[in-house]
């Protein structure tokens, strides 16, 4: 019996824990001037098929249904908290783009947030993490900025490892606030 009530406290404890992170993640949005990294939706497999041509979405990993559903949610998230948004800037990898499509309607794209996970990108990360930081650094507004991007560039830029479709919210001097899981 006494391990019954301490595992229903522990259980009690994590759903609280939870719900205060999110309050956190949210009142810190509702400030706004916050930077918003999106790892993009679930899109099946990893990496990129070896005939990966940025240009032409068939021969990318690209959202499924369940990928479209998560963007969709993930923009529902936006606008029920009312959290304002300055612009929303993408990858040019078609996965990323359908998250901002499906989530935001706008976006722009912006090469800095490019994945450099595959050996034919690597090469650009230094270049690509300098040209994110510098136009931080030159972003000057009371609202948010949303960046959907990969898994490799949220790494770098904030030490934080993600899965798909999750939200991470960082001050300007990329210090991470909190995350929100959208599942």
């Amino acid at each position: 019996m006494k391990i019954k009530k301490t595992l229903i406290l522990l259980f009690f404890l994590l759903i609280c824990s939870s719900t205060y992170a999110n309050i956190k993640v949210i009142n810190a949005l509702e400030e706004g001037g916050k930077l918003i990294f999106i790892r993009h939706a679930y899109a099946p497999g990893g990496g990129d098929p070896n005939n990966f041509d940025i240009r032409d979405c068939s021969t990318q990993r690209n959202l499924d249904t369940t990928g479209i559903n998560q963007a969709k949610r993930i923009g529902l998230f936006f606008r029920d908290h009312k959290i304002s948004i300055d612009s929303v800037f993408s990858s040019e990898w078609c996965r990323c783009k359908d998250t901002a499509k499906n989530a935001f309607v706008d976006y722009k794209t912006f090469n800095a947030l490019n994945s450099f996970f595959s050996t034919k990108f690597s090469k650009n990360r230094d270049k690509q993490m300098k040209d994110l930081k510098n136009f931080v650094k030159n972003w000057d507004s009371k609202k948010n900025i949303v960046f959907i991007t990969h898994y490799v560039v949220i790494s770098e830029a904030l030490n934080e490892t993600v899965s798909s479709g999750t939200i991470i919210v960082a001050n300007k001097k990329f210090k991470v606030i909190g995350t929100i899981e959208t599942n």
